[in-house]
């Protein structure tokens, strides 16, 4: 069935990093359909320091990369105010929730930090720890 898989940064450098875990579960998803993408947020968040800048361009070839709007950064700001979370530390997360929360259903969200990405998505998007 398609849907949204997203990931968070630790997703994501896994993915830069040719971790066959995260490329076998990128690889079912387009074959089932399934949209695989991530915030430009977690792209800067994401540990690309040993990858080859031309293997970071090709992944991201690959995947939807979300654009921070003002409208999605005030989603964002809503999330982390009702669950009285604020500053850096999660920031990029309620920008990827906020994208997960409008991302065609189903969603699951590949992460390494399932408590805080849970609440701030709520219970219509599955996550899933990487």
């Amino acid at each position: 069935m398609p849907g949204t898989l997203l990931l968070d940064s630790e997703g994501l450098s896994k993915l830069f990093r040719k971790e066959r875990s995260v490329a076998a579960l990128i690889q079912a998803a387009e074959r089932e359909g399934t949209r695989v993408g991530t915030s430009a947020m977690t792209v800067l968040e994401a540990d690309s320091e040993r990858v080859h800048p031309a293997r970071i361009t090709w992944v991201l070839s690959r995947i939807d990369v979300h654009e921070v709007t003002r409208c999605r950064m005030d989603e964002a700001a809503v999330l982390l105010r009702s669950h009285r979370m604020r500053g850096h530390r999660y920031a990029i997360d309620a920008v990827l929730a906020a994208v997960a929360r409008a991302s065609l259903a189903p969603v699951t969200v590949l992460t390494s930090d399932p408590g805080d990405l849970g609440l701030l998505c709520g219970p219509d998007v599955v996550i899933a720890k990487i």
